[in-house]
């Protein structure tokens, strides 16, 4: 972590719990590069850690209870480790909370702590801060009170080096502490969301793509191109736990059923084309999209690696086209957003990234052309849509630490 950032969490933590802090750790939020809603249906996605964080400092306390502090929010969180219940008046602590009773199913045993969050990822732009929040979470927890996650349990815990440092995590726990966070928002939370976010927060590595297979749980980190990464935030607040989300995965679920599969992930656009008189009209629009959206990521996939940018460019206006003609879940500011990056000769591709219902779009620039393509963007957006916005410039950085 930057001495910036632990500086800033740590201040923070002193400001309101007047003690120093023992732990540190921050969390990436993501950008999704290609593979729209395709997590959930065991599909193929690829992902960007980016340089947006939520940001935890904590200290143990030995009175049983726990103290949540967040910059973003006025009142506190307080609540007692043996009795973890949702807060109307605290809708945001519901992901750590949810994490904690994920961590207590699975035999992780944890005191009382305080902790102070803050963040560098736009809220309500699809980038995940839920996500980030939620593996922070894990990963605060494991620093206060060791444990070690394996698919069947629990494992030794981890030791301490000379300096009170723990191990890294490897890959295999990483991805189960992916699926503590994915089980917190699909059962406390209530969005039923794929794994997609989480792995992207605990399996960036900077300057590459992460690969993620759903159906094997499989991540590969491909080398990313070097062109600049810009996103464009629409101003209207994206929001899944309105039921919008839910009502897509059921869909599709639906959809697979009655196409005789478990998964859209092995289903073909020929076949759902071939059986359309069996499905519902929204059933059919999402199915047509999700199996759609998974060829793109194989031939995006293809088209990286024989550095073929203006082709990826190309799957990645596909991808906005589909999940605004099929899936719906795109917007009138999303689009505009989107047809303004195809106009600008540096743009080489741009969709909405995340559930959609609002947010950010995604765009891949030429690098030298950044500058005038963030100020295209600023300019013609507030003409269009009345809106001022400040496109950002993100860098793929690691994984959470």
């Amino acid at each position: 972590m930057a001495t910036t950032d632990t500086q800033e969490i740590s201040t923070l933590f002193k400001k309101h719990f007047n003690q120093t802090s023992t732990h540190t750790v921050r969390a990436p939020g993501r950008l999704e590069l290609l593979g729209n809603h395709t997590d959930y249906n065991d599909g193929l996605v690829m992902a960007l850690a980016v340089d947006r964080y939520i940001f935890f400092a904590a200290s143990p306390r030995t009175d049983g209870k726990i103290e949540l502090i967040s910059s973003a929010f006025p009142q506190p969180e307080v609540f007692t480790v043996d009795r973890i219940e949702k807060n109307p008046a605290a809708p945001w602590a519901n992901y750590v909370k949810g994490v904690l009773l994920q961590l207590r199913q699975r035999g992780v045993h944890f005191s009382g702590f305080n902790a102070a969050i803050t963040g560098t990822i736009p809220m309500g732009a699809g980038m995940s801060s839920s996500a980030a929040l939620e593996v922070g979470t894990a990963l605060i927890v494991r620093k206060l009170f060791p444990y070690t996650l394996t698919a069947t349990g629990l494992g030794t815990p981890p030791q301490r080096d000379a300096n009170g440092q723990l191990p890294a995590l490897a890959a295999a726990e990483r991805l189960e502490m992916a699926k503590v966070g994915q089980a917190a928002e699909n059962q406390f939370v209530g969005v039923k969301c794929g794994i997609l976010d989480q792995i992207s927060s605990l399996f960036g590595k900077a300057s590459s793509v992460i690969d993620i297979d759903c159906r094997s749980l499989t991540v590969e980190n491909p080398p990313m191109p070097g062109e600049a990464i810009i996103v464009c935030n629409s101003g209207v607040k994206h929001e899944l736990i309105g039921g919008e989300y839910n009502e897509l995965r059921q869909n599709c679920e639906n959809a697979a059923a009655k196409l005789g599969a478990k998964f859209l992930r092995t289903v073909e656009l020929k076949d759902v084309e071939a059986s359309k008189g069996k499905l519902t009209q929204r059933e059919y629009e999402c199915a047509r999209h999700v199996t759609s959206e998974i060829a793109r990521v194989v031939a995006g996939a293809k088209a990286l690696k024989a550095g073929d940018h203006e082709q990826f460019g190309q799957f990645m206006f596909q991808s906005h086209e589909s999940s605004r003609d099929f899936l719906k879940n795109s917007t009138r500011e999303l689009d505009i957003l989107v047809e303004l990056a195809r106009k600008h000769p540096g743009c080489l591709g741009a969709r909405l990234t995340g559930g959609g219902f609002g947010g950010a779009t995604i765009n891949m620039v030429r690098h030298h052309e950044a500058q005038g393509f963030i100020d295209h963007m600023k300019r013609e957006y507030e003409k269009a849509a009345g809106i001022k916005m400040d496109p950002l410039v993100c860098q793929i950085v690691d994984g959470a630490a």
